[in-house]
């Protein structure tokens, strides 16, 4: 586990080599390189295992670098966190270089996770995007839907961003009548997940219909329909809440 606590007093520890998007692999396979001396440029992130871990942000990817998308598939659970925490403050250092308020350079700051603007004083964080993710099911069926920007056959969960002024319920009900047309009845938290794509954290719930008919929206989502947990189509990568979520409900209506 990546322990959230940043290594001020650090000279050296393990480095992570990130560029558009993509992690360069180390030595023995994983995303950790070797423990070297830091450089000023390098972010500091945190501890694994108890040694310093700090961000490199290189100029560009080199061929054989896999997308942040590919490590989360390969890497133990484990790793999650250590690479869904170097995509976003990557993302985050690469679009805030220079202040949202005045246009000035901004400045890193070494005790926090801040930008800092010396000509107006603004500060800046790291964005993160509260967004929820539903399953919504009908007795053991589950509804799952398809975007447009799905690889072919995959289906998934509901999804959406959480609007200002809104709760994480008012927006599960909001996105599932917009995007399929149904209105669900109880909902239930599951628990959330930090989706470094770029920034959001995936709020995950489960929500039970009241009918099943459907009325897609067409533009967000291509098609959905109900599935039989033994009869399901292609579904999300194991690492996402989403898969999380269906596999939860298999298992439950298994154990009924």
């Amino acid at each position: 586990m990546l322990r959230r606590e940043l290594p001020l007093e650090a000279r050296e520890g393990h480095v992570i080599r990130l560029a558009e998007g993509c992690i360069a692999p180390a030595p023995d396979g994983g995303v950790l390189q070797p423990v070297i001396p830091w450089t000023e440029q390098m972010q500091p992130l945190g501890y694994w295992h108890d040694v310093p871990v700090a961000l490199s942000l290189e100029a560009e990817a080199g061929d054989d670098w896999p997308s942040g998308r590919e490590w989360l598939a390969r890497l133990p659970e484990s790793r999650f966190g250590l690479v869904s925490t170097s995509l976003q403050v990557a993302a985050w250092l690469r679009n805030h270089r220079f202040c949202g308020r005045c246009g000035a350079p901004a400045a890193r700051l070494d005790a926090e996770f801040a930008m800092h603007c010396h000509g107006c004083g603004h500060r800046n964080y790291p964005r993160i995007s509260p967004c929820i993710i539903t399953l919504v099911t009908h007795g053991e069926s589950l509804l799952l839907a398809r975007s447009p920007r799905f690889p072919p056959r995959r289906y998934s969960t509901l999804a959406g961003f959480i609007e200002p002024g809104e709760s994480a319920e008012e927006a599960v009900r909001r996105e599932i009548f917009e995007e399929v047309g149904v209105s669900v009845g109880r909902i239930r938290y599951f628990r959330s997940q930090a989706w470094p794509f770029p920034h959001a954290l995936m709020l995950g719930f489960f929500a039970e219909a009241a009918s099943r008919r459907i009325r897609i929206d067409g533009v967000e989502i291509a098609d959905a329909a109900w599935f039989s947990p033994r009869q399901l189509p292609q579904l999300p990568p194991l690492y996402s809440i989403s898969r999380a979520l269906i596999e939860t409900h298999l298992a439950e209506v298994a154990a009924r």
